[in-house]
Protein backbone atom coordinates (compact mmCIF):
# COMPACT_ATOMS: atom_id res chain seq x y z
CA UNK A 1 0.00 0.00 0.00
CA UNK A 2 1.52 3.82 -0.80
CA UNK A 3 3.15 5.42 2.53
CA UNK A 4 1.45 8.85 3.06
CA UNK A 5 3.39 11.79 1.92
CA UNK A 6 6.01 13.92 3.91
CA UNK A 7 3.89 16.57 3.72
CA UNK A 8 0.78 15.15 5.37
CA UNK A 9 2.83 12.84 7.97
CA UNK A 10 3.83 16.61 9.25
CA UNK A 11 1.00 17.82 9.10
CA UNK A 12 -0.42 14.66 11.19
CA UNK A 13 2.09 15.23 13.70
CA UNK A 14 1.28 18.62 14.66
CA UNK A 15 -1.84 17.44 14.93
CA UNK A 16 -1.74 15.07 17.28
CA UNK A 17 0.98 17.38 19.18
CA UNK A 18 -2.27 19.72 19.39
CA UNK A 19 -4.48 16.94 20.91
CA UNK A 20 -2.01 16.45 23.40
CA UNK A 21 -2.64 19.87 25.32
CA UNK A 22 -6.06 18.57 25.68
CA UNK A 23 -5.32 14.55 25.82
CA UNK A 24 -2.94 14.35 29.24
CA UNK A 25 0.87 12.98 28.08
CA UNK A 26 1.01 8.69 29.17
CA UNK A 27 1.40 8.73 33.45
CA UNK A 28 2.67 5.42 34.66
CA UNK A 29 1.02 2.68 36.52
CA UNK A 30 3.59 2.24 38.97
CA UNK A 31 3.21 4.96 40.86
CA UNK A 32 1.66 5.19 44.54
CA UNK A 33 -1.40 4.95 45.41
CA UNK A 34 -3.61 7.30 43.91
CA UNK A 35 -6.17 9.35 46.34
CA UNK A 36 -9.14 11.38 45.07
CA UNK A 37 -10.03 13.50 47.53
CA UNK A 38 -7.84 16.30 46.89
CA UNK A 39 -7.57 18.06 43.63
CA UNK A 40 -4.56 17.15 42.44
CA UNK A 41 -4.98 13.87 43.48
CA UNK A 42 -8.31 12.93 41.33
CA UNK A 43 -6.10 14.84 38.11
CA UNK A 44 -3.58 12.61 38.72
CA UNK A 45 -5.76 9.48 39.07
CA UNK A 46 -7.75 11.09 35.84
CA UNK A 47 -4.44 11.58 33.68
CA UNK A 48 -3.11 7.79 34.49
CA UNK A 49 -6.43 6.12 33.75
CA UNK A 50 -6.84 7.96 30.28
CA UNK A 51 -2.90 6.99 29.93
CA UNK A 52 -4.27 3.37 29.91
CA UNK A 53 -6.67 4.01 27.79
CA UNK A 54 -9.80 3.35 30.65
CA UNK A 55 -12.01 6.32 29.72
CA UNK A 56 -14.93 5.43 32.22
CA UNK A 57 -12.34 6.03 35.53
CA UNK A 58 -10.53 9.11 33.59
CA UNK A 59 -14.27 10.46 33.26
CA UNK A 60 -15.14 9.61 36.88
CA UNK A 61 -11.75 11.15 38.04
CA UNK A 62 -12.08 14.30 35.87
CA UNK A 63 -15.35 14.94 37.21
CA UNK A 64 -13.98 14.01 40.64
CA UNK A 65 -11.85 16.98 40.50
CA UNK A 66 -14.26 19.50 39.20
CA UNK A 67 -15.89 18.97 41.81
CA UNK A 68 -12.99 20.77 43.68
CA UNK A 69 -12.60 23.77 40.99
CA UNK A 70 -15.80 23.87 38.71
CA UNK A 71 -13.95 26.49 36.94
CA UNK A 72 -11.24 24.95 36.14
CA UNK A 73 -11.12 25.03 32.08
CA UNK A 74 -8.26 22.61 31.69
CA UNK A 75 -10.67 20.10 33.45
CA UNK A 76 -13.21 21.04 31.69
CA UNK A 77 -11.58 20.32 28.05
CA UNK A 78 -10.13 17.00 29.18
CA UNK A 79 -13.35 15.58 30.42
CA UNK A 80 -15.00 16.92 27.72
CA UNK A 81 -13.29 15.35 25.14
CA UNK A 82 -12.84 12.30 27.23
CA UNK A 83 -16.36 12.26 26.94
CA UNK A 84 -17.21 12.36 23.48
CA UNK A 85 -14.19 9.81 22.80
CA UNK A 86 -16.01 7.48 25.03
CA UNK A 87 -19.20 7.80 23.04
CA UNK A 88 -21.20 9.86 25.84
CA UNK A 89 -21.60 13.10 23.11
CA UNK A 90 -24.70 14.42 24.72
CA UNK A 91 -22.90 14.66 28.30
CA UNK A 92 -20.17 16.75 26.32
CA UNK A 93 -22.17 19.42 25.11
CA UNK A 94 -22.64 21.94 28.27
CA UNK A 95 -18.69 21.23 28.19
CA UNK A 96 -18.44 22.50 24.90
CA UNK A 97 -20.65 25.25 25.54
CA UNK A 98 -18.88 26.59 27.86
CA UNK A 99 -15.46 26.43 26.05
CA UNK A 100 -16.88 27.68 23.16
CA UNK A 101 -15.08 30.74 23.46
CA UNK A 102 -11.89 29.76 24.71
CA UNK A 103 -9.00 29.43 21.61
CA UNK A 104 -6.54 26.86 22.51
CA UNK A 105 -9.93 23.78 22.67
CA UNK A 106 -12.32 25.46 19.93
CA UNK A 107 -11.30 23.02 17.66
CA UNK A 108 -13.00 20.46 20.27
CA UNK A 109 -15.53 22.68 21.65
CA UNK A 110 -16.98 24.55 18.34
CA UNK A 111 -16.89 21.42 16.30
CA UNK A 112 -18.68 19.58 18.66
CA UNK A 113 -21.27 22.47 18.65
CA UNK A 114 -21.43 21.98 15.20
CA UNK A 115 -21.91 18.31 14.84
CA UNK A 116 -25.09 18.84 16.73
CA UNK A 117 -26.11 21.56 14.49
CA UNK A 118 -25.63 19.40 11.56
CA UNK A 119 -27.82 16.44 13.81
CA UNK A 120 -30.32 18.99 14.35
CA UNK A 121 -30.37 20.30 10.77
CA UNK A 122 -29.67 23.69 12.03
CA UNK A 123 -27.47 24.25 8.83
CA UNK A 124 -26.91 27.73 9.45
CA UNK A 125 -25.43 27.52 13.10
CA UNK A 126 -23.35 24.78 12.47
CA UNK A 127 -21.62 27.25 9.37
CA UNK A 128 -21.34 29.51 12.28
CA UNK A 129 -19.61 26.80 14.89
CA UNK A 130 -16.96 26.43 12.03
CA UNK A 131 -15.67 29.71 12.12
CA UNK A 132 -12.49 29.20 14.59
CA UNK A 133 -10.19 31.84 16.13
CA UNK A 134 -7.23 29.56 15.46
CA UNK A 135 -6.79 26.98 12.59
CA UNK A 136 -4.20 24.60 11.84
CA UNK A 137 -4.17 23.52 8.34
CA UNK A 138 -6.02 20.05 9.39
CA UNK A 139 -8.47 22.17 11.30
CA UNK A 140 -9.13 24.73 7.91
CA UNK A 141 -9.73 21.35 5.91
CA UNK A 142 -12.19 19.95 8.65
CA UNK A 143 -13.88 22.86 8.84
CA UNK A 144 -14.20 23.96 5.08
CA UNK A 145 -15.72 20.66 3.87
CA UNK A 146 -18.16 20.69 6.86
CA UNK A 147 -19.51 24.17 5.65
CA UNK A 148 -19.61 22.73 2.52
CA UNK A 149 -22.19 20.18 3.44
CA UNK A 150 -23.64 22.77 5.67
CA UNK A 151 -24.29 25.11 2.71
CA UNK A 152 -25.59 21.73 0.68
CA UNK A 153 -27.75 21.46 3.92
CA UNK A 154 -29.36 24.91 3.75
CA UNK A 155 -29.54 24.72 -0.26
CA UNK A 156 -27.24 27.02 -1.83
CA UNK A 157 -25.65 23.77 -3.76
CA UNK A 158 -23.70 25.91 -6.24
CA UNK A 159 -22.24 28.18 -2.72
CA UNK A 160 -21.28 24.84 -1.55
CA UNK A 161 -19.73 24.17 -5.00
CA UNK A 162 -17.61 27.07 -5.22
CA UNK A 163 -16.66 27.54 -1.58
CA UNK A 164 -15.00 24.24 -1.84
CA UNK A 165 -13.60 25.02 -5.10
CA UNK A 166 -11.77 27.54 -3.77
CA UNK A 167 -10.29 26.57 -0.24
CA UNK A 168 -6.53 26.31 -0.40
CA UNK A 169 -3.90 24.39 1.50
CA UNK A 170 -1.77 22.24 1.28
CA UNK A 171 -1.11 19.84 -1.88
CA UNK A 172 -2.69 16.85 -0.14
CA UNK A 173 -6.07 19.11 0.41
CA UNK A 174 -7.11 18.31 -2.91
CA UNK A 175 -7.99 14.54 -3.02
CA UNK A 176 -10.42 15.41 0.05
CA UNK A 177 -12.15 18.52 -1.59
CA UNK A 178 -12.45 17.18 -4.56
CA UNK A 179 -13.94 13.99 -3.25
CA UNK A 180 -16.62 16.01 -1.44
CA UNK A 181 -17.40 18.32 -4.54
CA UNK A 182 -18.12 15.04 -5.85
CA UNK A 183 -20.40 13.70 -3.06
CA UNK A 184 -22.15 17.28 -3.12
CA UNK A 185 -22.86 16.92 -6.81
CA UNK A 186 -24.53 13.54 -6.83
CA UNK A 187 -26.15 14.67 -3.90
CA UNK A 188 -27.58 17.69 -5.31
CA UNK A 189 -29.08 15.82 -8.79
CA UNK A 190 -25.93 17.60 -10.69
CA UNK A 191 -24.50 14.83 -12.93
CA UNK A 192 -22.15 16.36 -14.93
CA UNK A 193 -20.52 18.36 -12.09
CA UNK A 194 -20.50 15.08 -10.10
CA UNK A 195 -18.30 13.42 -13.15
CA UNK A 196 -15.97 16.02 -13.38
CA UNK A 197 -15.29 16.01 -9.54
CA UNK A 198 -15.23 11.90 -9.52
CA UNK A 199 -12.70 11.81 -12.45
CA UNK A 200 -10.30 14.70 -10.92
CA UNK A 201 -10.31 12.46 -8.12
CA UNK A 202 -9.21 9.26 -9.46
CA UNK A 203 -6.82 10.71 -11.07
CA UNK A 204 -5.10 12.12 -8.51
CA UNK A 205 -2.84 9.05 -7.48
CA UNK A 206 -0.28 10.32 -5.83
CA UNK A 207 -2.26 12.33 -3.15
CA UNK A 208 -4.29 9.16 -2.79
CA UNK A 209 -1.03 7.94 -1.77
CA UNK A 210 -1.23 10.04 1.34
CA UNK A 211 -4.86 9.22 2.14
CA UNK A 212 -5.74 5.45 0.51
CA UNK A 213 -8.58 4.50 2.42
CA UNK A 214 -9.96 7.73 1.20
CA UNK A 215 -8.92 7.34 -2.51
CA UNK A 216 -10.47 3.98 -2.38
CA UNK A 217 -13.92 5.35 -1.00
CA UNK A 218 -14.15 7.59 -3.69
CA UNK A 219 -13.15 5.05 -6.22
CA UNK A 220 -16.07 3.11 -5.01
CA UNK A 221 -18.60 6.36 -4.67
CA UNK A 222 -17.55 7.00 -8.18
CA UNK A 223 -18.45 3.32 -9.21
CA UNK A 224 -21.72 3.66 -7.84
CA UNK A 225 -22.32 6.65 -9.71
CA UNK A 226 -21.87 5.45 -12.73
CA UNK A 227 -23.58 2.42 -12.51
CA UNK A 228 -26.79 4.38 -11.52
CA UNK A 229 -26.22 6.55 -14.29
CA UNK A 230 -26.66 3.59 -16.59
CA UNK A 231 -22.72 3.39 -17.32
CA UNK A 232 -22.09 0.00 -16.26
CA UNK A 233 -18.79 -0.89 -18.09
CA UNK A 234 -17.10 2.51 -16.81
CA UNK A 235 -18.26 1.38 -13.05
CA UNK A 236 -16.31 -1.96 -13.71
CA UNK A 237 -13.32 0.09 -15.12
CA UNK A 238 -13.04 2.58 -12.40
CA UNK A 239 -13.34 -0.86 -10.01
CA UNK A 240 -10.25 -2.20 -11.95
CA UNK A 241 -8.92 0.78 -11.18
CA UNK A 242 -8.74 0.71 -7.54
CA UNK A 243 -7.51 -2.80 -7.28
CA UNK A 244 -4.81 -2.01 -9.50
CA UNK A 245 -3.73 0.22 -6.59
CA UNK A 246 -5.51 -1.46 -3.54
CA UNK A 247 -6.08 -4.87 -4.14
CA UNK A 248 -8.81 -7.06 -2.86
CA UNK A 249 -10.48 -4.52 -1.12
CA UNK A 250 -13.98 -5.95 0.22
CA UNK A 251 -15.97 -3.41 -0.19
CA UNK A 252 -14.65 -2.94 -4.36
CA UNK A 253 -15.33 -6.72 -4.56
CA UNK A 254 -18.44 -6.95 -2.89
CA UNK A 255 -19.26 -3.68 -5.42
CA UNK A 256 -18.46 -5.37 -8.62
CA UNK A 257 -20.70 -8.57 -7.84
CA UNK A 258 -23.78 -6.02 -7.30
CA UNK A 259 -22.82 -4.51 -10.51
CA UNK A 260 -22.33 -7.47 -12.43
CA UNK A 261 -25.19 -9.31 -11.08
CA UNK A 262 -27.73 -6.41 -11.78
CA UNK A 263 -28.29 -5.07 -8.07
CA UNK A 264 -29.55 -1.94 -7.45
CA UNK A 265 -26.95 0.04 -5.80
CA UNK A 266 -27.09 2.77 -3.22
CA UNK A 267 -25.20 5.83 -3.52
CA UNK A 268 -22.32 6.16 -1.17
CA UNK A 269 -23.86 9.19 0.46
CA UNK A 270 -27.51 9.60 0.95
CA UNK A 271 -27.60 12.57 2.96
CA UNK A 272 -25.94 15.83 4.19
CA UNK A 273 -25.32 14.34 7.70
CA UNK A 274 -23.67 11.27 6.08
CA UNK A 275 -21.17 13.54 4.25
CA UNK A 276 -20.18 15.36 7.18
CA UNK A 277 -19.63 12.37 8.67
CA UNK A 278 -17.53 11.37 5.86
CA UNK A 279 -15.26 14.32 6.56
CA UNK A 280 -14.79 12.98 9.74
CA UNK A 281 -14.07 9.56 8.65
CA UNK A 282 -11.96 10.23 5.93
CA UNK A 283 -9.86 12.61 7.99
CA UNK A 284 -9.57 9.88 10.66
CA UNK A 285 -8.83 7.19 8.40
CA UNK A 286 -6.09 9.38 7.34
CA UNK A 287 -4.83 10.25 10.58
CA UNK A 288 -4.47 6.67 11.75
CA UNK A 289 -1.07 6.39 12.12
CA UNK A 290 1.02 4.77 15.07
CA UNK A 291 0.71 6.96 18.56
CA UNK A 292 -2.61 9.52 17.12
CA UNK A 293 -4.49 6.93 18.12
CA UNK A 294 -6.93 8.96 20.54
CA UNK A 295 -6.48 11.94 18.25
CA UNK A 296 -8.46 8.99 15.61
CA UNK A 297 -10.63 7.94 17.71
CA UNK A 298 -11.96 11.39 18.81
CA UNK A 299 -12.66 12.55 15.39
CA UNK A 300 -14.50 9.00 14.43
CA UNK A 301 -16.66 9.08 17.44
CA UNK A 302 -17.44 13.21 16.14
CA UNK A 303 -18.84 11.41 13.27
CA UNK A 304 -20.55 8.25 14.80
CA UNK A 305 -23.17 11.10 16.08
CA UNK A 306 -24.26 11.93 12.73
CA UNK A 307 -23.90 8.31 10.94
CA UNK A 308 -24.29 5.82 13.54
CA UNK A 309 -24.74 2.83 10.86
CA UNK A 310 -21.99 4.09 9.16
CA UNK A 311 -20.00 0.28 8.57
CA UNK A 312 -16.76 1.72 7.58
CA UNK A 313 -16.86 4.08 10.56
CA UNK A 314 -17.58 1.42 13.32
CA UNK A 315 -14.80 -1.03 11.45
CA UNK A 316 -12.13 1.73 11.86
CA UNK A 317 -13.83 2.00 15.35
CA UNK A 318 -13.07 -1.25 15.67
CA UNK A 319 -9.23 -1.15 14.70
CA UNK A 320 -8.84 1.77 16.88
CA UNK A 321 -9.68 -0.07 19.92
CA UNK A 322 -7.77 -3.15 18.98
CA UNK A 323 -4.86 -0.91 18.36
CA UNK A 324 -5.47 0.84 22.22
CA UNK A 325 -5.71 -2.47 23.54
CA UNK A 326 -9.57 -2.29 24.45
CA UNK A 327 -10.32 -5.40 22.97
CA UNK A 328 -13.71 -5.88 24.36
CA UNK A 329 -14.58 -2.54 23.25
CA UNK A 330 -13.61 -3.47 19.57
CA UNK A 331 -15.59 -6.73 19.44
CA UNK A 332 -18.11 -4.13 20.31
CA UNK A 333 -17.88 -2.41 17.57
CA UNK A 334 -17.44 -5.26 15.23
CA UNK A 335 -21.01 -6.64 16.08
CA UNK A 336 -22.28 -3.23 15.46
CA UNK A 337 -21.84 -3.55 11.57
CA UNK A 338 -24.61 -4.77 9.53
CA UNK A 339 -24.99 -8.16 8.72
CA UNK A 340 -25.34 -7.32 5.18
CA UNK A 341 -22.37 -5.23 4.71
CA UNK A 342 -19.63 -6.31 2.71
CA UNK A 343 -17.42 -5.55 5.89
CA UNK A 344 -19.20 -8.28 8.20
CA UNK A 345 -17.35 -10.64 7.30
CA UNK A 346 -13.67 -9.63 8.40
CA UNK A 347 -15.29 -8.09 11.06
CA UNK A 348 -16.24 -11.14 12.51
CA UNK A 349 -12.96 -12.55 11.73
CA UNK A 350 -11.29 -10.26 13.78
CA UNK A 351 -13.60 -11.07 16.55
CA UNK A 352 -12.47 -14.51 16.66
CA UNK A 353 -9.19 -13.31 16.81
CA UNK A 354 -9.75 -10.57 19.06
CA UNK A 355 -11.45 -13.05 21.58
CA UNK A 356 -8.39 -15.63 21.57
CA UNK A 357 -6.26 -12.11 22.52
CA UNK A 358 -8.16 -12.16 25.81
CA UNK A 359 -7.77 -15.38 26.54
CA UNK A 360 -11.36 -17.04 25.27
CA UNK A 361 -9.91 -19.40 22.41
CA UNK A 362 -12.35 -22.16 22.83
CA UNK A 363 -15.07 -19.62 21.97
CA UNK A 364 -12.50 -17.81 19.44
CA UNK A 365 -12.73 -21.45 18.12
CA UNK A 366 -16.20 -22.15 17.46
CA UNK A 367 -16.90 -18.69 16.39
CA UNK A 368 -14.36 -18.83 13.75
CA UNK A 369 -15.25 -22.17 12.57
CA UNK A 370 -19.32 -20.47 12.28
CA UNK A 371 -17.77 -18.03 10.46
CA UNK A 372 -15.72 -20.57 7.94
CA UNK A 373 -18.82 -22.75 7.81
CA UNK A 374 -20.09 -19.98 5.71
CA UNK A 375 -17.32 -19.82 3.11
CA UNK A 376 -15.05 -22.85 2.78
CA UNK A 377 -13.34 -21.13 0.37
CA UNK A 378 -11.98 -18.44 2.07
CA UNK A 379 -8.26 -18.71 3.17
CA UNK A 380 -8.22 -15.93 5.30
CA UNK A 381 -10.99 -17.97 7.68
CA UNK A 382 -8.60 -20.61 7.59
CA UNK A 383 -5.49 -19.04 8.12
CA UNK A 384 -7.95 -17.39 11.58
CA UNK A 385 -8.68 -19.80 12.67
CA UNK A 386 -5.67 -22.27 12.46
CA UNK A 387 -3.66 -19.13 14.19
CA UNK A 388 -6.10 -19.29 16.96
CA UNK A 389 -5.02 -22.99 17.13
CA UNK A 390 -1.34 -21.98 17.06
CA UNK A 391 -1.87 -19.58 19.76
CA UNK A 392 -3.12 -22.42 21.81
CA UNK A 393 -0.42 -24.60 20.68
CA UNK A 394 -2.36 -27.39 19.06
CA UNK A 395 -0.34 -27.44 15.61
CA UNK A 396 -2.26 -31.00 14.87
CA UNK A 397 -5.63 -29.34 14.75
CA UNK A 398 -3.74 -26.58 12.65
CA UNK A 399 -2.03 -28.55 10.00
CA UNK A 400 -5.29 -30.84 9.64
CA UNK A 401 -7.21 -27.51 9.09
CA UNK A 402 -4.46 -26.23 6.46
CA UNK A 403 -4.56 -29.54 4.69
CA UNK A 404 -8.50 -28.70 4.10
CA UNK A 405 -7.44 -25.50 3.14
CA UNK A 406 -4.82 -26.62 0.83
CA UNK A 407 -7.49 -29.43 -0.45
CA UNK A 408 -9.63 -26.72 -1.76
CA UNK A 409 -7.05 -24.47 -3.84
CA UNK A 410 -6.89 -26.49 -7.21
CA UNK A 411 -4.85 -23.97 -8.71
CA UNK A 412 -2.63 -22.43 -6.64
CA UNK A 413 -1.19 -18.72 -6.78
CA UNK A 414 1.26 -16.20 -5.71
CA UNK A 415 -1.81 -15.08 -3.23
CA UNK A 416 -1.82 -18.78 -1.71
CA UNK A 417 1.99 -19.02 -0.20
CA UNK A 418 0.70 -18.09 3.26
CA UNK A 419 -1.65 -20.96 3.78
CA UNK A 420 1.53 -23.71 2.61
CA UNK A 421 3.71 -21.50 4.73
CA UNK A 422 1.47 -21.78 7.22
CA UNK A 423 0.68 -25.47 7.37
CA UNK A 424 4.74 -25.98 7.32
CA UNK A 425 4.99 -24.44 10.23
CA UNK A 426 2.30 -26.82 12.09
CA UNK A 427 3.97 -29.51 10.55
CA UNK A 428 7.31 -28.16 11.78
CA UNK A 429 6.49 -27.44 15.60
CA UNK A 430 4.76 -31.18 15.87
CA UNK A 431 8.56 -32.11 14.08
CA UNK A 432 7.29 -33.82 11.37
CA UNK A 433 10.01 -32.88 9.00
CA UNK A 434 9.40 -34.42 5.92
CA UNK A 435 5.78 -32.67 5.10
CA UNK A 436 6.73 -29.43 6.35
CA UNK A 437 9.51 -29.07 4.32
CA UNK A 438 7.44 -29.57 1.28
CA UNK A 439 5.32 -26.97 2.01
CA UNK A 440 7.99 -24.26 2.30
CA UNK A 441 9.60 -24.88 -0.93
CA UNK A 442 5.98 -24.82 -2.63
CA UNK A 443 5.41 -21.10 -0.25
CA UNK A 444 8.57 -20.21 -2.17
CA UNK A 445 7.80 -21.54 -5.45
CA UNK A 446 4.43 -19.18 -5.17
CA UNK A 447 6.14 -15.91 -4.15
CA UNK A 448 9.92 -16.81 -4.40
CA UNK A 449 11.28 -13.46 -2.31
CA UNK A 450 9.07 -13.71 0.73
CA UNK A 451 11.30 -12.85 3.53
CA UNK A 452 9.43 -14.96 6.38
CA UNK A 453 9.73 -18.09 4.40
CA UNK A 454 13.45 -17.36 3.85
CA UNK A 455 14.49 -17.08 7.11
CA UNK A 456 12.04 -20.07 8.50
CA UNK A 457 13.00 -22.61 5.78
CA UNK A 458 16.94 -21.33 5.78
CA UNK A 459 17.05 -21.12 9.64
CA UNK A 460 15.16 -24.66 9.98
CA UNK A 461 17.86 -26.11 7.55
CA UNK A 462 20.96 -24.46 9.75
CA UNK A 463 19.57 -25.53 13.14
CA UNK A 464 19.37 -29.17 11.67
CA UNK A 465 23.03 -28.97 10.36
CA UNK A 466 21.59 -29.40 6.82
CA UNK A 467 21.79 -27.15 3.67
CA UNK A 468 24.23 -25.12 5.78
CA UNK A 469 25.09 -22.72 2.94
CA UNK A 470 21.81 -22.25 1.31
CA UNK A 471 20.00 -21.74 4.09
CA UNK A 472 22.57 -18.97 5.15
CA UNK A 473 21.92 -17.83 1.41
CA UNK A 474 18.31 -17.47 2.06
CA UNK A 475 18.50 -15.81 5.34
CA UNK A 476 20.92 -13.02 4.50
CA UNK A 477 18.20 -11.94 1.61
CA UNK A 478 15.63 -12.16 4.13
CA UNK A 479 17.62 -9.43 5.99
CA UNK A 480 18.31 -7.37 3.36
CA UNK A 481 14.97 -7.01 2.37
CA UNK A 482 13.86 -6.46 6.15
CA UNK A 483 16.51 -5.60 7.79
CA UNK A 484 14.69 -3.67 10.72
CA UNK A 485 13.45 -7.19 11.69
CA UNK A 486 14.46 -8.02 15.26
CA UNK A 487 13.27 -12.29 14.25
CA UNK A 488 15.10 -12.48 11.03
CA UNK A 489 18.52 -10.50 11.74
CA UNK A 490 18.71 -13.33 15.02
CA UNK A 491 18.09 -15.82 12.47
CA UNK A 492 21.58 -14.78 10.48
CA UNK A 493 23.44 -14.33 13.81
CA UNK A 494 21.82 -18.02 14.98
CA UNK A 495 22.75 -19.07 11.76
CA UNK A 496 26.52 -17.82 11.92
CA UNK A 497 26.37 -19.20 15.58
CA UNK A 498 25.75 -22.88 14.17
CA UNK A 499 28.44 -22.52 11.49
CA UNK A 500 30.83 -21.37 14.33
CA UNK A 501 31.63 -18.00 12.98
CA UNK A 502 30.80 -16.14 16.55
CA UNK A 503 32.66 -13.09 15.88
CA UNK A 504 29.91 -12.51 12.68
CA UNK A 505 27.03 -14.22 14.96
CA UNK A 506 27.92 -11.71 17.80
CA UNK A 507 28.00 -8.75 15.48
CA UNK A 508 24.34 -9.44 14.03
CA UNK A 509 22.84 -10.62 17.37
CA UNK A 510 23.72 -7.75 19.05
CA UNK A 511 22.03 -5.66 16.21
CA UNK A 512 18.58 -8.13 16.83
CA UNK A 513 18.63 -7.23 20.28
CA UNK A 514 18.64 -3.73 19.46
CA UNK A 515 15.90 -4.42 17.39
CA UNK A 516 13.78 -5.95 20.01
CA UNK A 517 15.58 -6.27 23.36
CA UNK A 518 12.16 -6.84 24.57
CA UNK A 519 12.42 -10.74 23.75
CA UNK A 520 14.12 -13.19 25.84
CA UNK A 521 15.34 -15.83 23.11
CA UNK A 522 17.18 -13.01 21.55
CA UNK A 523 18.75 -11.84 24.84
CA UNK A 524 20.07 -15.58 25.50
CA UNK A 525 21.24 -15.88 21.97
CA UNK A 526 23.36 -12.92 22.30
CA UNK A 527 24.54 -14.33 25.85
CA UNK A 528 26.04 -17.80 23.76
CA UNK A 529 27.95 -15.47 21.10
CA UNK A 530 29.57 -13.15 24.03
CA UNK A 531 30.48 -16.59 26.10
CA UNK A 532 31.70 -18.19 22.75
CA UNK A 533 34.38 -14.84 22.07
CA UNK A 534 35.36 -14.96 25.55
CA UNK A 535 33.19 -12.28 27.22
CA UNK A 536 32.62 -14.67 29.71
CA UNK A 537 30.70 -11.75 32.21
CA UNK A 538 28.46 -9.87 29.72
CA UNK A 539 27.47 -13.26 28.66
CA UNK A 540 26.17 -13.96 32.03
CA UNK A 541 24.83 -10.67 32.78
CA UNK A 542 23.29 -11.46 29.36
CA UNK A 543 21.69 -14.67 30.26
CA UNK A 544 20.72 -13.28 33.66
CA UNK A 545 18.71 -10.70 31.77
CA UNK A 546 17.28 -13.04 29.78
CA UNK A 547 16.06 -15.09 32.52
CA UNK A 548 14.34 -12.01 34.26
CA UNK A 549 12.01 -11.13 30.78
CA UNK A 550 9.85 -14.09 31.34
CA UNK A 551 10.66 -16.74 29.41
CA UNK A 552 8.80 -20.18 28.52
CA UNK A 553 9.85 -23.08 30.63
CA UNK A 554 12.35 -24.57 28.06
CA UNK A 555 14.18 -21.41 27.41
CA UNK A 556 14.66 -20.74 31.23
CA UNK A 557 15.90 -24.32 32.06
CA UNK A 558 18.62 -23.70 29.57
CA UNK A 559 19.73 -20.46 30.37
CA UNK A 560 19.30 -21.48 33.96
CA UNK A 561 21.50 -24.22 33.11
CA UNK A 562 24.29 -21.44 31.43
CA UNK A 563 24.10 -19.32 34.26
CA UNK A 564 25.09 -22.13 36.38
CA UNK A 565 27.95 -24.18 34.27
CA UNK A 566 28.37 -21.63 31.15
CA UNK A 567 28.63 -23.60 28.13
CA UNK A 568 30.60 -26.69 27.08
CA UNK A 569 33.57 -26.66 25.21
CA UNK A 570 33.72 -26.19 21.62
CA UNK A 571 34.52 -29.04 19.76
CA UNK A 572 37.78 -29.05 17.76
CA UNK A 573 36.49 -30.52 14.64
CA UNK A 574 33.41 -28.38 14.38
CA UNK A 575 35.69 -25.22 15.42
CA UNK A 576 37.68 -26.29 12.24
CA UNK A 577 34.89 -26.63 10.28
CA UNK A 578 33.45 -23.43 11.40
CA UNK A 579 36.90 -21.44 10.30
CA UNK A 580 37.24 -23.70 7.03
CA UNK A 581 33.77 -22.96 5.80
CA UNK A 582 33.53 -19.26 6.25
CA UNK A 583 31.68 -17.65 3.27
CA UNK A 584 32.50 -13.92 2.58
CA UNK A 585 32.05 -11.29 5.35
CA UNK A 586 29.76 -8.24 4.33
CA UNK A 587 30.41 -4.55 5.84
CA UNK A 588 27.72 -2.57 7.18
CA UNK A 589 26.77 -1.67 4.01
CA UNK A 590 25.80 -5.14 2.89
CA UNK A 591 28.85 -5.39 0.25
CA UNK A 592 31.41 -8.12 0.39
CA UNK A 593 34.48 -7.09 1.35
CA UNK A 594 36.42 -8.72 -0.87
CA UNK A 595 37.47 -12.12 1.02
CA UNK A 596 37.13 -14.75 -0.33
CA UNK A 597 34.51 -17.78 0.85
Amino acid sequence: MPQPSGKLIATLLLASSMLATTLPAHASKDGADLGTDTLAGAFLAARVAEADGDLPNAIAYYTRALSFDSDNENLQQNLMVSLISNGQFDKALPYARKLKKVARVERFSRLALAVDSFRDKKYGDAESWLKLALESDLDKLITGVMTGWAKEGEGHTGEALSYLKKLNGPEWYTLFVSYHRALIAELAGRDADAEAAYKETLENAPAGAAAPDTYMRAAEAYARFLYRSGKKDKALAVLDKADEFAPDRLPITALRKEIKEGTTVQPMIASVNEGAAEVLLDLGAALNRSGGEDFVRLYLEYALVLAPKNDALLLQLGVVADQQKNTEEAIAFFKRISPDSPMKRVAEMQVGLDLADIGRNDEAIEHLKTVLAQDPDDMKAYLALGGVYAAKEDYRSAAELYDKAVARIPNPTADDWTIYYRRGIAYERLKEWPKAEPNFKEALKLSPDQPQVLNYLGYSWIDMDINLEEGLKMIRKAVDQRPSDGYIVDSLGWAYYKLGRYQDALVQLQRAVSLKPEDPVLNDHLGDALWRVGRKLEATYQWRHASDMHPDAQTLASVQKKLAEGLPPIEPKKAAEGQENAPAVQDKDGKDDGRKS
